[in-house]
């Protein structure tokens, strides 16, 4: 009876902690990474589309991103977008593919990432403990560890559910 409700709990923080992972990788960090454009969201024939959807992302170089668009006639709109975006970035276009050099990260930017970085953590906290809540109503698992001693912890909770 507490195994299926132990499967669907880890399964759900496994779920929350794969997600903190990828909103780590969209952050800059002075290197680059194709994940910190992915989701930047192209004006494409009037419709917001994803890059990663309009272009493969590569980073050949620690400082330098290339993207291939695959409908070349909308190179100068992925410029413009890359341009615009949150990530500060200074894209060039060479007609056939699209340059970004990552700048080095200034003191204040860094200051703002690390903000972001504890509040994406702290976000990532609470649906884990919200999973736990769900995963336990009103102490059940800990009624049933007195059931099953050998499963349990010394604070009547399942091993492996309040990590």
């Amino acid at each position: 009876m507490i195994d299926p409700i132990l499967r669907e709990a880890e399964s759900k923080m496994t779920k929350s902690v794969d997600h903190f992972a990828g909103e780590l990788a969209t952050i800059r960090t002075g290197r680059a990474n194709p994940a910190l454009i992915d989701k930047v969201m192209v004006p494409y024939y009037g419709t917001p589309t994803p890059l990663n959807q309009l272009a493969q992302i590569s980073a050949p170089e620690p400082r330098l991103l290339v993207v291939q668009v695959y409908d070349k006639s909308q190179i100068g709109t992925v410029e413009k977008a890359l341009r615009t975006s949150e990530q500060g970035l200074n894209p060039a276009n060479d007609g056939q593919v699209i340059r970004v050099p990552i700048p080095p990260l200034t003191e204040e930017r860094r200051r703002e990432y690390v903000k972001l970085v504890r509040q994406r953590a702290e976000e990532a906290r609470v649906a884990i403990r919200n999973v736990d809540m769900r995963g336990n109503p009103s102490g059940f698992l800990s009624s049933a560890c007195r059931l099953r001693r050998r499963a349990c912890s010394p604070s009547g909770i399942p091993f492996g559910l309040s990590k």
